[in-house]
């Protein structure tokens, strides 16, 4: 029997995902378990595979098309059976698949189609085959259209703009393969597999500059929406106060250099790997920065999972050390490096960037003295990390160089007062200070 597929939830943050390229085309057979699709969600390509064997009948949504969640992105069924009562019931609602008063969750629950695909990065390198007539629908000009020279609209999907900026290509050199000529990602990818290369810059020649400056709007991604609206949760409802304070760094200094001289090249430690250490392990003292405000209760957890903030082209994600507390500096040094290099490829599991007790922002390798971090909600708070520079100070009467590390803190004022905090980053300056404390 025919069925609808829905466009499933591949993230926890997830409310919509954009068609990155169909691996089946229309008409073809698939397995249970089969990967369908490839879709670019807010945090990373994901592939979508099915739960049961069937046939793609009809393709909804086309490669560089968005849908919402639960909504009808394709029909599967039996070879050779009718389905045009069911594309009938797309057109009319519009492609949705759930009702005005149902949650885009609840009605995919309820779909027989069981369009449930499995929460896993792309590793798919081979462009898929034109996956047949896709339906013909005007994008939206403010997600996946940016101006043209010649005064009209460009046709460029989300994930194909940014490939096109990360490798310095000139969209205007792109012939678009997708519906309505729309650039999509296999453009791109086709245009770096021919040596596409970007135009040569013109020889500059003054000009007599008259009215306002010419702008172009650039397509949002996914996961700096995601992370706009994140951080106005952040910032509005929760009170938030800030504390800083310096920190002698030469001790954690040489402990890093008598570290690194003791272990292979590969495996060396940074400052910040010891910083999360320092951090986890002054967590496990101050309860109530370790906790979380649930409106009722305030929720205590046992171990201390840091978010470490890293950044990507499209802003910043937290991929987190689960237990920190319980792991060594050169565990913590491996794991933060596999992590990061997942969210730069796009390919960090669910798992592995939510659900964080703490996070840690450090712009200090970017020689940013000192800043503060936006909480990230439903943490207590974060650090923000500023660089390690030498700085004149008075020890014993006399003026000597130490080496200086700020570090400001933002809390939840709902669950960690003035004195809370100021107790934490205490503990904490001692730990770097004196980093044997950290095993205690």
């Amino acid at each position: 029997m025919a069925e609808k597929f829905l466009m499933p939830k591949l993230s926890p943050t997830m409310d919509e995902g954009q068609i990155s390229r169909w691996l089946v085309a229309e008409g073809d057979a698939f397995e249970a378990n089969e990967t369908l699709a490839e879709v670019d969600t807010d945090k990373a390509t994901m592939e979508m595979t099915a739960l049961t064997g069937g046939t793609l009948l009809k393709i909804i949504k086309g490669e560089g098309e968005t849908a919402a969640l639960g909504e009808a992105i394709a029909i599967v069924g039996e070879k050779g059976e009718d389905f045009s009562a069911l594309l009938d019931e797309i057109s009319s609602n519009g492609g949705a698949a759930k009702k005005a008063d149902s949650k885009p969750e609840e009605t995919a629950e309820k779909d027989t189609s069981k369009a449930v695909s499995e929460s896993e990065p792309s590793t798919r390198t081979k462009p898929a085959e034109p996956a047949g007539e896709a339906r013909k629908e005007a994008p939206s000009p403010s997600k996946e259209t940016v101006p043209s020279s010649n005064g009209g609209r460009m046709l460029v999907s989300p994930i194909a703009a940014r490939m096109a900026s990360e490798n310095n290509i000139d969209l205007k050199s792109i012939s678009g393969s997708g519906p309505n000529g729309r650039i999509i990602k296999r453009d791109i990818e086709e245009a770096l597999k021919g040596g596409e290369r970007p135009a040569a810059a013109k020889q500059f020649q003054p000009s007599t500059v008259v009215g306002a400056s010419a702008f172009s709007d650039e397509p949002t991604s996914k996961i700096r929406q995601v992370i706009a609206s994140r951080l106005a949760e952040s910032i509005g409802p929760i009170p938030t106060f800030y504390l800083t304070v310096e920190i002698e760094m030469d001790h954690a200094l040489a402990t890093r250099k008598q570290i690194n001289a003791a272990i292979g090249e590969d495996a060396k430690i940074s400052v910040n790997d010891i910083i999360v250490k320092a951090a986890a392990m002054s967590l496990l003292r101050h309860p109530f920065v370790n906790s979380s405000y649930q409106d009722r209760t305030i929720r205590f957890y046992e171990q201390a999972d840091i978010g470490v903030a890293v950044a990507i082209d499209e802003g910043l994600i937290t991929p987190v050390v689960r237990g920190a507390n319980l792991k060594g500096l050169a565990e913590i040094s491996a794991e933060i490096k596999d992590l990061a290099a997942k969210a730069k490829a796009k390919k960090l599991q669910p798992e592995e960037y939510t659900g964080a007790t703490f996070s840690i922002s450090n712009l200090g390798m970017m020689g940013i003295r000192e800043f503060t971090a936006i909480i990230n909600p439903p943490e207590a708070a974060i650090i923000a990390v500023g660089a390690s520079t030498p700085t004149p100070v008075v020890r014993d009467g006399e003026i000597t160089v130490r080496n200086i590390m700020h570090v400001t803190m933002s809390c939840d004022h709902r669950v960690v007062d003035g004195a809370t905090g100021a107790k934490f980053l205490y503990t904490f300056k001692q730990m770097l200070e004196t980093p044997a404390m950290m095993l205690m």
